[in-house]
């Protein structure tokens, strides 16, 4: 006679109080989620930062432009852009459209912000609300070069802001546009784009 063990049993009676549709649910959204906390990057939010890819860029313009703007020399505004993850790194290769061009290696940081929110925008059709989300990164720049050699000094910090939209769950995926902002002794300016990811690339 075949002997089944406790676990098997355990197992059955799970699928019967919670079916499959349930336990999908555990990344559902509830109506007016509302979370922001500050934590250290885990591996499995490493691995999803390594999926994404930084493709284009523009400059962050304010009505003072371009006083307002220091650390890259000549300037621009519209950029294509090579940019990912590697090992302790952001590399971010930066050409503008007179083929002028620089990189900014950001150091990887060793906190982040994880923010999730209801918008209140999106209905409840049975698997949670779509929530709007950001991965927040604040850390010191490590070097730039070519039109950001000059703007970067002792103590330059960048502020790199992922922004998308999900469930409760968050991938690499639900990640389609970023803002970098770099400030120092040397250096005040922002960009922004979309992105792309491995996971996601419609987006």
């Amino acid at each position: 006679m075949k002997i089944f063990s406790p676990f098997f049993f355990a197992s059955i009676a799970l699928n019967l109080v919670f079916p499959s549709d349930a336990l999908a649910c555990a990344c559902c959204a509830d109506a007016g989620t509302y979370s922001i906390r500050v934590k250290n990057p885990d591996k499995y939010e490493f691995d999803e930062l390594k999926k994404i890819k930084f493709t284009k860029a523009k400059l962050f313009t304010t009505p003072g432009y371009p006083d307002d703007i220091k650390g890259i020399s000549p300037l621009g505004e519209n950029y294509s852009l090579n940019g990912s993850l590697q090992n302790n790194l952001w590399k971010l290769d930066l050409t503008d459209d007179k083929d002028k061009s620089g990189t900014l290696n950001l150091t990887k940081p060793s906190s982040m912000v994880v923010f999730m929110a209801d918008l209140h925008d999106s209905k409840d059709t049975g698997a949670g609300v779509k929530l709007y989300k950001e991965w927040r990164f604040k850390y010191g720049v490590n070097s730039g070069t070519g039109i950001f050699q000059k703007g970067i000094a002792p103590k330059t910090e960048y502020f790199l802001v992922l922004q998308g939209r999900g469930n409760a769950c968050t991938t690499a995926g639900d990640f389609t546009h970023w803002r970098l902002e770099i400030t120092g002794k040397k250096a005040s300016y922002a960009f922004f784009g979309e992105l792309n990811s491995t996971n996601n690339d419609a987006n």
